[in-house]
């Protein structure tokens, strides 16, 4: 991973996130670019209204409505000053193009979060993003669901309130699935970092897909030493969580919704369960 893109608004969450997304850029030795997006009043989102109900709890255009008539200079330039400020902290030195050398690099750019989404995160290697506030801060929501949806790249999802550290001790959650190790791949960088590593599977491995114990044996060309817990697959969520707190994890390492599988939302699903419940750092992938 050399380059780690970071939405920036002048909020204390995007303070943390920012905190996180440098932490990490110093240990993988890679660039943070922070972006300040602002809506475009002629620009319309494209994102699927029943999707964002689904996950927010609101229509995302109604959100980018909101976030057209709330938008004002004076906002970037906090955002700036913010960037800047955890950048020089962080010992990252500013410029206006990336090196092969590790800096902090800041950009604007105005549109739907969705487009520019899918303009930025291609050409990153992981995106840092806050969760909405439980019960409320949706507009942050739209920007995580952006991410996660349009930019191809594994997304880092924080809780409003997390440690400024994240990937030191990581739990994934495996399902045998191509979701789950597509995303293990993207995040092979981190977990050659982590001090750590846990693979949970809940339930019984029955599936056509590796097993967990494949999983660790592939980790071994790579360095990365892994335990195994396997659950009873009652309840995937609350098991994940348990064992997640159990092993004093950081972060959980999973694959998010597939493409062709929309039908998730409708019937619940874990994805959607650590989206809209779980208050805890999330590395997804959706392809």
């Amino acid at each position: 991973m050399k380059i780690i893109f970071v939405p920036v608004a002048d909020r204390p969450e995007c303070a943390r996130a920012l905190r996180a997304a440098f932490d990490l850029a110093r240990k993988l030795e890679a660039s943070v670019i922070g972006c300040h997006m602002r809506p475009h009043r002629h620009s319309e989102i494209s994102l699927s209204q029943y999707f964002s109900e689904a996950i927010l709890g609101d229509d995302a255009r109604a959100l980018y409505a909101e976030w057209q008539r709330k938008s004002n200079s004076r906002s970037s330039n906090a955002s700036r000053a913010l960037y800047e400020t955890v950048a020089e902290s962080a010992g990252f030195a500013m410029s206006k193009r990336l090196k092969a050398s590790p800096v902090a690099m800041w950009q604007e750019k105005v549109g739907s979060p969705d487009k520019l989404m899918a303009i930025s995160g291609p050409v990153s290697d992981l995106l840092v993003v806050s969760r909405p506030k439980f019960g409320g801060g949706k507009l942050a929501g739209l920007f995580m669901l952006s991410a996660l949806m349009e930019s191809s790249r594994p997304v880092l999802i924080l809780p409003q309130s997390c440690p400024a550290r994240v990937g030191e001790r990581v739990c994934i959650a495996w399902n045998q699935s191509a979701e789950a190790a597509r995303a293990v791949a993207a995040a092979m960088p981190v977990l050659q970092l982590a001090k750590q590593v846990t693979i949970v599977s809940c339930g019984p491995e029955n599936r056509i897909g590796p097993k967990a114990k494949q999983l660790a044996d592939y980790f071994g060309a790579w360095g990365v030493h892994a335990d195994r817990q396997i659950t009873r697959g009652v309840n995937v969520d609350e098991e994940l969580i348990a064992s997640y707190r159990k092993t004093n994890s950081d972060l959980l390492l999973m694959g998010a919704y597939s493409r062709n599988r929309w039908r998730e939302v409708v019937f619940g699903g874990t994805s959607h369960y650590m989206l809209r419940h779980a208050n805890i750092p999330v590395l997804m992938l959706h392809t």
